[in-house]
């Protein structure tokens, strides 16, 4: 700097010079290992064990401490590749170590061009789920542990602001898409010009529809001379995906592609034809008879998972239950996965949030109530057993329409699949009990209706309509094996896009909550009056038994015994009088029970005339016989009056006069005058059409109007909810301040006017004197 004097360089010591040499000749020398290894041409020279590979010392300790010795068939063929800097496309069974694959090859890359914290971000891990994610964070803080290497986890449901103050330190990242974009997009001074890795796990998954858009926004912000790792148990070959990403001569590394199965050896599957109306029924017998079992049952949608569980925890199965989707917070979903893996048995109720990549130990069964979307997403939900050469089997619910095209489906990706039949006699029905459930509980009802409308929508968008046609399956009966008393209604099923269903599916969710606030304003408002109306209904709908006993109808109706205890008939009076006959006699008003007979008794000689006539009154002309002291009480209720009086007539009058009913039928000749039936038709229609309009304009109008005093309600109550600045006044302040104090009454009487606090001197005289008397 200019004339300045440059301060000389600081002498080394002799130890730090030897550990530099030391450690630049240890590089050089694992660089010459590595660039030297053979890449298993033959399978003799291929490695067996990780010590066999060219490796650091600090991932070797981290593999053992792990008790990671063995090497898999991916991981023998594609550790070599990577770590001569070569783009890997690799695809393998499920729980057969693809984590571990690239893993070591991000550490070792690393390590080798001596990256630190000041180099910013080194490599970058994409998962397509959070679980997912977590777990390859878990094994990333084994096997690195004995690195200087800064890691992270950016998924959503965190704490964005932390992951925002602590990314920039990061030299590996384990994320998300929606999160990692997020943070590219909002992250102020986050540099990823210098990435020298990227890994995307579960690769077809990343690449599909639902996360095309935020894969490509994040791969533009990435170097060009990057390398890239993709691991999946169903690879894409696709070219024009893979130039998407960018990747140069990339290596396929498919270790099971000439194998007899796509799925482990180990793992025994089944299919069962069970028509839709019976799934919940067999499910329900099948967790009762494995009760000491680990089973994971896959659904399509969250509402499914989430009715299934709170109703089948009521009915007290005899096995732990638990429930996983993507509707839960993070915290009960990183929960629910803990309390999963750590149990011996159980039952777990989720979506496909869980179907690809976690590693659940010792889990016995996978059941498969609703059928998945293709035979990938097949091999990936059964892929949660039978792992790491473990035992394991997996039962596929299929409905009749779908059991030919989905068997061919999996038969073409060379999935072994043998049909069973359900035992009759250990098959349960638990219909009644879910209509007792849902007409005990609101919630639980709710829960039903809005699991048969996704089913039904899942099964509308699905793209292989040889296998999903929704008018073959049963609905009505569907409704009621789930306790509804009826199908609900579903409304737009023929204009739902699928992909664009799997896009709204994997946004973030704060994306979704901005959307909502910048353009759904007024379906905002609407929705909430419709919540308020709900409420009121609801709240309306509670009717205590006095309600119900108000609300009885035909309450003058009698009954046939009832009758018969003020029977008419003089001789059953008379032939009984002698036994118990007169207990039962009801004394009657008015008149005598003899005097309408025209026949007396030999044996009673015959009273004399009753003077007391019956009760008559007069209503809308008509005379009506007050017969007995109910109906007399009865007739003094003006309700019960209103009941017996004829229903009124309206007239209208004519020209001349005449009154005439109001409806009237028209005349065969009066008719055929005003044309033929098509011809009045169109003429009404065409009348009507115009009134209508004419209305549509007035409607149209007062909506407007309604939608701008809600606007209006709503600023307004937000402006009352704003918090004032320590400088503003309250309005409520100002007004009693304009309205002054109130007048105090002296000793003898006399108002003393304080409106005004005195400022000066003689104000303060002219008061106190005023207080002194």
């Amino acid at each position: 700097m200019g004339s300045g004097k440059q301060l000389p360089p600081c002498p080394l010591s002799v130890a730090s010079m030897i550990q530099i040499l030391s450690l630049s000749l240890s590089l050089f020398l694992l660089f010459v290992l590595v660039t030297i290894f053979p890449l298993g041409a033959q399978p003799d020279l291929q490695a067996t064990e990780f010590t066999e590979l060219p490796l650091t010392k600090q991932t070797a300790a981290g593999l053992h401490k792990a008790h990671f010795k063995t090497l898999t068939d991916i991981q023998r063929k594609a550790i070599p590749l990577a770590l001569k800097g070569r783009d890997v496309l690799g695809a393998a069974k499920t729980g057969s170590g693809k984590t571990l694959a690239f893993i070591v090859p991000v550490l070792e890359i690393l390590y080798r061009k001596k990256w630190t914290t000041l180099d910013g971000l080194g490599a970058l891990i994409i998962s397509p789920t959070r679980e997912l994610a977590t777990q390859i964070f878990e094994v990333l803080r084994k096997v690195g542990g004995h690195h200087t290497f800064s890691a992270g986890l950016v998924i959503g449901g965190k704490s964005a602001k932390e992951e925002r103050e602590a990314l920039h330190k990061m030299n590996i990242v384990v994320c998300t898409p929606g999160r990692m974009l997020q943070h590219l997009d909002q992250t102020f001074g986050l540099n990823v010009d210098n990435v020298q890795l990227l890994v995307l796990d579960e690769a077809d998954r990343i690449l599909d529809m639902g996360f095309r858009a935020t894969v490509d926004a994040i791969v533009a912000n990435l170097p060009r001379t990057r390398q890239t790792l993709l691991f999946s148990a169903t690879q894409t070959r696709n070219v024009g995906e893979l130039a998407r990403l960018g990747l140069k001569d990339a290596e396929y590394v498919a270790v099971h592609e000439a194998a007899e199965a796509a799925t482990p050896a180990r793992l025994e599957q089944f299919y069962m034809v069970v028509p839709l109306q019976e799934k919940l029924d067999t499910l329900f017998a099948f967790l009762r008879n494995h009760l000491q079992a680990k089973i994971i049952v896959f659904m399509t949608s969250c509402k499914q998972v989430r009715f299934v569980y709170e109703t089948f925890r009521q009915l007290h199965i005899g096995l732990p239950l638990l429930h996983l989707h993507g509707k839960q917070k993070q915290t009960a979903r990183a929960e629910v996965t803990a309390r999963f893996a750590a149990a011996k048995n159980g039952c777990l109720f989720a979506t496909d949030v869980v179907a690809r990549g976690l590693d659940f130990p010792a889990v016995d069964w996978v059941l498969q109530v609703d059928a998945p979307e293709d035979a990938e997403t097949y091999i990936h939900r059964v892929g949660r057993t039978a792992r790491f050469e473990k035992m394991g089997r997996a039962v596929l619910f299929l409905a009749p329409s779908e059991e030919g095209a989905f068997v061919a489906r999996l038969v073409a990706k060379k999935v072994p699949v043998a049909r069973v039949n359900a035992k009759a006699a250990k098959r349960q029905s638990v219909q009644t009990q879910l209509q007792a459930l849902c007409f005990k509980d609101p919630e639980v009802k709710y829960l039903g209706q809005k699991a048969f409308v996704s089913y039904c929508r899942s099964v509308s968008v699905q793209k292989d309509k040889e296998v999903f046609r929704l008018e073959e399956l049963p609905l009505e009966e569907y409704a009621a094996s789930l306790g509804l008393p009826g199908a609900p209604r579903i409304r737009g099923l023929k204009s739902v896009d699928a992909e664009r269903v799997k896009e709204l599916k994997n946004a973030p969710r704060g994306l979704k909550a901005l959307e909502k606030e910048v353009s759904g304003d007024e379906e905002e408002e609407e929705k909430e009056e419709e919540v308020e109306g709900m409420k009121e209904r609801k709240k309306k709908e509670v009717r205590t038994k006095y309600d119900r006993m108000v609300e009885r109808q035909n309450q003058n109706v009698l009954a046939d015994h009832y009758k018969n205890l003020i029977v008419d008939d003089p001789t059953a009076a008379g032939a009984s009088s002698d036994s118990e006959g007169d207990f039962l006699t009801v004394k009657r008003t008015g008149y005598d029970s003899d005097s309408d007979s025209d026949s007396s008794t030999t044996s009673t000689p015959p009273s004399p005339p009753s003077t007391t006539k019956p009760k008559t009154i007069d209503l809308a002309g008509t005379t009506l016989t007050i017969e007995s002291k109910r109906r007399e009480k009865m007739m003094t209720s003006k309700k019960e009056l209103a009941k017996l009086k004829p229903r009124g007539t309206r007239l209208v009058f004519d020209d001349d006069g005449n009154a005439r009913p109001l409806y009237e039928l028209q005349g065969i000749e009066t008719f055929r005058e005003a044309g033929s039936a098509e011809e009045q038709r169109r003429r009404f229609v065409a009348v009507e059409g115009e009134r209508v309009k004419v209305a549509d304009v007035e409607d149209r109008r007062v909506a407007k109007e309604k939608r701008r005093e809600r606007r209006e309600r709503r600023r307004r109550r937000r402006e009352k909810k704003r918090q004032r600045k320590w400088f503003e006044d309250d309005p409520e302040d100002e007004e009693e301040g304009r309205k002054g104090r109130k007048g105090r009454k002296g000793k003898k009487g006399r108002v003393i006017e304080a409106a005004e606090e005195p400022e000066t001197l003689e104000d303060l005289e002219a008061l106190a004197s005023g207080l002194l008397g």
